[in-house]
This record gives C-alpha cells, structure tokens and sequence, in this order.
C-alpha cells in the first residue's frame, strides 16, 4: 500500500459564535446555502444557536465553538474544535 501526505491547503475559517462571521459566510447565508437557526432560548428568538449548511454530500450543521471552513473551491463545512486545531494552523496574512 502507498503513503500520501496531504498538500499544504491555505483555507479561510472562523469558530462559530465566538468570531465574527465573515463575508464569505454571510453570502451563503443570503443564497441559501446556510441557514442560521434560532430557537429562542432564554426568550431571546433572535439569537443563533446553531446553522444548517447545506453541500455536496447532504445537509449538515454546526453548533458554537465549532470551526466552519471555506474550501479551496468556495465549499463550506464545519469542523470540531479538537479536529480543526490538530489539522491547522494559523498563517500570517
């Protein structure tokens, strides 16, 4: 059996609910590719607690403190915590 190493990939991604959603996300959001989901804990109707994103391979979701990723070809997918930070790192701008 052969080894592969994965190809150093440069990606754009932020931590759910803890930072700022950044363009490329709120775009989606408009089109139709996420949708931010409320359910109004605590009285608040307004607050997000967690999104639906929708891809290639079915629908799927994050929820705060997980990382949402854009792809190297605009595709967006969620990644939890540990497996983001073992995966990447940041890179100077």
């Amino acid at each position: 059996m052969s080894s592969y190493r994965k190809k150093p990939v440069v990606v754009q991604a932020f931590k759910f609910l803890h930072d700022p959603m950044p363009d490329w996300f709120m775009d989606a959001v408009t089109s139709g590719v996420v949708t931010i989901n409320s359910y109004g804990c605590g009285g608040n109707y307004d607050a997000p607690e967690s999104c639906t994103i929708w891809t290639l391979e079915g629908t799927t979701g994050a929820i705060p403190g997980e990382y949402i990723i854009q792809g190297i070809q605009g595709e967006i997918y969620p990644c939890k915590e540990d497996i983001f930070l073992a995966t990447y790192e940041a890179v100077s701008d």
